[in-house]
């Protein structure tokens, strides 16, 4: 059995794992970096439909997600461009993944809606900035009219 307080910190490790796959998969896309586009060493050119918009939500989806800020919109976010990614670019080939190469972009749908039902952990600056918020209402005195009587 696994310890409650390992929940935030390990949904944290998994948040950033597929926060940096998914932004080096959208990096390799739009710079050419990592093998670039599907191995070819090439960026995909700019503003092309559908790849190059695609590999900016990856980009973007992915820097969020990793750093945890936004996570749950980019999350989602994430989630949708792979589920449209599976059913408009894969499931037409072939039915299972592992026949129409779609593995990956499943893969990545059901993890980013994961974060985004579970939310980014204990060490993401969402976290950071809601204890922020929360610790000067905690701090502040309690104003007359609240004291009771």
């Amino acid at each position: 059995m696994i310890p409650t307080q390992l929940s935030g910190p390990v949904l944290s490790l998994f948040r950033v794992v597929v926060g940096v796959l998914f932004l080096c998969h959208g990096a390799a896309s739009i710079f050419g970096v990592f093998g670039g586009n599907r191995g070819s060493g090439e960026a995909i050119p700019l503003g092309t439909w559908p790849g190059w918009w695609a590999a900016l939500i990856q980009l973007v989806c992915g820097v969020l997600v990793l750093v945890g800020l936004l996570t749950r919109p980019a999350a989602l976010l994430a989630s949708g461009s792979m589920a449209y990614a599976y059913f408009v670019v894969h499931q037409p080939q072939q039915l299972l993944p592992l026949e129409n190469g779609g593995e990956l972009a499943a893969l990545f749908c059901w993890s980013f809606l994961l974060v985004a039902v579970l939310g980014p952990g204990n060490w993401a600056l969402d976290a950071l900035l809601a204890r922020r918020r929360a610790a000067p209402a905690e701090s502040a005195p309690a104003s007359p009219a609240s004291v009771p009587v």
